[in-house]
């Protein structure tokens, strides 16, 4: 094992690279076509002909179109992703303070997801066709069937309007908001370090319920996965024999089934996380999350197309950064695709 050529290494950092690129063209390019005034948005609709025009020059939207790419991708290497319409501040100040709130959501999401979905879809393999496997097969179902803002409006009804057991919208209540002083941008991981319990508590009232509709989508997704895998494999010939053996059903599945396949969890985890971090825009408006899903649906209202790009490339960003990690991993632990990339 577990050696990775520097070339390959290499040709897979360029492929990151060149993705990149490419997203970040054509996110330009939308940006650039859509149906937006951003320059009405500054000066209004009734603003004098001779301002709008100064204010689309300030902009740069008078430049020809390669001219402005070329500009915001200078701007860009140098960390400078432009000036927020809504806000009037800078969209790297902007993200820096949303992100870490979306960051904790899907996190916490992709966790509890994690720790139910593989457990889940190996059972369900392993008890094929009884109950649990037609629970899980249910289970996975309703998840891929309902979508999740629905789930997020009947639970604000239920767990918070009716049954008080969650707080409510945002990240804790308002009489705590301002107290805690972010350090890791993440709600509950600064409260314990100001030596808050009371704001710990209260933060994670808040933060689970969103984080558990969150995850339940995804999970649906990791027990599907999970136990199409473990079907494939307790049909091979290693895990006929470890039977024959007289090695307990789930002695095989966690310690011969699990190992051959957590390669294919990892990229199913890691596509799984992309997928919370993007699809956390519909949770977090409906849950008034203030994280980087809200703040782009906010920043498309008006058509600010700075944050919109930014958040949109930062996020595209973290997608395929996974997705090199999955492939990473992928080559490191499993031979037979190390040895066909060599």
């Amino acid at each position: 094992m577990k050696e990775l050529s520097t070339s390959e290494l290499g040709r897979r950092v360029l492929q990151l690279i060149v993705s990149l690129f490419i997203l970040l063209c054509v996110t330009f390019v939308i940006g650039r076509v859509m149906p937006a005034d951003p320059v009405g948005a500054v000066v209004g609709e009734l603003a004098d002909p001779a301002a709008y025009a100064a204010m689309r020059a300030r902009l740069g939207l008078d430049l020809p179109l390669y001219q402005q790419f070329f500009i915001y991708l200078t701007g860009l290497l140098q960390g400078d992703f432009g000036t927020a319409i809504l806000t009037g501040n800078p969209v790297s100040k902007d993200l820096a303070q949303a992100f870490p709130a979306t960051f904790e959501l899907a996190t916490l999401a992709v966790i509890i997801s994690t720790f139910i979905g593989v457990p889940l879809g190996l059972a369900a393999a392993l008890f094929r066709d009884s109950w649990i496997d037609k629970t899980a097969r249910v289970v996975a179902l309703v998840g891929h069937s309902i979508p999740v803002f629905w789930f997020g409006i009947v639970g604000l009804v239920i767990f918070y309007a009716g049954l008080n057991w969650v707080g409510g919208p945002g990240r804790v209540d308002v009489y705590y908001e301002g107290i805690v002083t972010p350090r890791t941008g993440l709600m509950l991981v600064d409260s314990l370090l100001e030596g808050e319990p009371e704001i710990f508590w209260n933060a994670l009232s808040h933060i689970i319920l969103p984080a558990i509709i969150l995850a339940y989508a995804a999970m649906a997704y990791i027990t599907r996965m999970t136990r199409s895998f473990t079907l494939e494999q307790l049909n091979q010939d290693y895990v006929i024999a470890a039977r024959a053996k007289g090695v307990g059903p789930a002695n095989t599945v966690i310690g011969h089934v699990l190992p051959n396949i957590a390669v294919q969890l990892i990229t199913v985890l890691a596509i799984s996380y992309g997928n919370l971090l993007e699809g956390a825009v519909v949770t977090e408006i409906v849950f008034s999350w203030p994280g980087i899903g809200q703040y782009m649906t906010n920043a498309l209202m008006i058509g600010d197309m700075n944050a919109i790009l930014a958040a949109t490339i930062i996020v595209g960003f973290i997608f395929m950064f996974l997705n090199f990690v999955a492939d990473i991993a992928y080559a490191l632990l499993d031979p037979r695709t190390r040895e066909a990339t060599q």
